[in-house]
Order: C-alpha cells, then structure tokens, then sequence
C-alpha cells in the first residue's frame, strides 16, 4: 500500500476532488443528491486519478530516470516494475468504469473522453508548450463529470463549463509554477515547457495571467449560478489564494501544493453556500 500511494500520489486528488463536488451541487439546485451518488463519484473519481497519474508515470518514466528531481520516483528507480504499474492503472481504470457505469449510462457513455486526455496529455510536452493546457484540461473534465452524475444531458451546461474553463486556467496557471523546477532540464531535453521556452520570468507572467482569466471566469460564475453575498467572501478568498500563490511562486511547495489544497475547498464552499445558503 506504501508502494502504491507513493506511485499515484493519492493526495492529488486534493486538487480535482472538490470541483468535481462542486459540479455535483451546481446540478443538484433541486435537492441535495443521493449518497449513492456522492459515493459513486469519490470512487469514480479516485480511480480516474490513478489512470491518469499512473499513466503519466509510465509514459514518463526514461524522462524521469533522466532528471535529478525525479530519479527516484518508483518506476526509474525500479521500486515498482512497470508490470506493477499497469496493474495499477488497469484496477484505477475498472474503478473508474465500473463506477461510470453504476452511475448511468449516459456518464458510462462518456467516460472514454477524459481517457483519452489522460493518454494524449503526458505526450504534449515532448512537442508543445501548450502541455500546461493538457494536465488542466483533464481536471477540467471533473466539475463536468460530476454536474453529468446528477444531470446526465447536455442541457443548460452554462453553470459546469464555466467551473470547467476556470479549472482549465487554474491548474495549467498553477502547473507552469510547478515546471519552474525543471527549466534547466527542460531545456537540456528540448521538452517545451513555458520556462524553458521563455525563461522563469516570463512564464511566471503567463501564469498570473491565466490565474487571472481564471478568476474572472468564477467571477462569472459566481454572478450567473452561484450568487449569494453569503458566498462573496469566499468568492474574494479564492481571489486572494490565487494573488498569493503568485507572490509565493518562489516556493513552490507552499504555492503548488498547500495553497492550492485550500483554493479547491474554498470554491467548492462558495458554491454549497450559494447553491443551499
């Protein structure tokens, strides 16, 4: 079990869990949704997050045994053999389906999609710097999943895609901080990162600039579905965590990891106060 949350990095799903629950509420305006729903999605969802990162792992793996930073992850350094890790990824993708399937069929009909993003993405960065778009679009997929679970039709989508594109912005703003710690490698490697490509500077530029977009997006949000003064201070709090993020990019193990564990609650409390509130 060590082994294997060590592999999948089990404490990611911090980032996507709450917007995928948030999508679940925005499509529960009627009444709150079935346990068995809310169940369905938890396990849905870990096991999306473990295709996707066990998948990134292997698909990454020479580039990764290559990288000081990453030398020891399990596969490079052969803690975890790659047999191993397409077990993982086969019982995260049964999880993922099985669930997608016990939800509906119209979730069970489109639980390919976010696969495909899951395959395509580790890829992107060995031929353009648009990779960072790549990793926030597949946790974009989940405030859309997780609206589908209780509303399964593409009516009136307005509410989820705008989670949705703000997911987008946020991780690949937060994503370029966090390839900040690979610009020199990057560049020896020709992987097109937005550091390597444009250096530290600009890229953190271009990060604040999508944290930025991406604000204005919940701003949008906020005043078409969710509005509530009750929820404006968390709607300002989410401003703030990002602003801060920026400030502290330096460290990128506050600004990646702890910040962005707090934003994710932060949003998904704005929408329960101003969905229920």
């Amino acid at each position: 079990m060590k082994k294997f949350f060590s592999f999948v990095r089990i404490e990611h799903t911090l980032f996507s869990l709450p917007l995928i629950y948030s999508g679940v509420l925005l499509g529960s305006k009627n009444g709150a949704p079935p346990l068995r729903i809310l169940l369905l999605v938890l396990a849905a969802a870990t096991g999306a997050r473990t295709v996707a990162f066990a998948l990134n792992r292997i698909i990454d793996r020479q580039i990764d045994g290559r990288n000081p930073r990453t030398a020891m992850r399990d596969l490079p350094s052969g803690r975890m053999t790659l047999w191993e890790a397409a077990w993982v990824t086969v019982t995260g993708l049964a999880l993922y389906g099985g669930s997608a399937w016990l939800i509906s069929d119209f979730c069970f009909m489109l639980s390919p999609i976010p696969l495909i993003i899951f395959v395509v993405y580790p890829t992107m960065k060995r031929y353009t710097p648009l990779a960072h778009f790549g990793v926030g679009l597949g946790l974009a997929m989940g405030p859309l999943g997780g609206w589908f679970a209780v509303s399964p039709s593409f009516e009136n989508l307005l509410p989820p895609a705008l989670l949705s594109v703000f997911t987008l912005f946020w991780v690949a703003g937060f994503d370029i901080i966090y390839s900040t710690l690979d610009e020199n490698f990057d560049r020896e490697e020709s992987l097109y990162s937005f550091p390597a490509l444009f250096g530290r500077r600009t890229a953190l530029r271009f990060s604040a600039l999508f944290h930025l977009v991406a604000f204005g997006v919940l701003v949008a949000l906020f005043f078409t579905s969710v509005f509530s003064l009750l929820a404006l201070p968390l709607l300002l709090l989410t401003g703030c965590l990002l602003y801060l993020e920026q400030r502290k990019a330096e460290d990128v193990e506050l600004a990646f990891f702890r910040i962005n564990s707090v934003a994710g609650f932060v949003v998904l409390c704005m929408v329960l106060i101003g969905v229920y509130g």
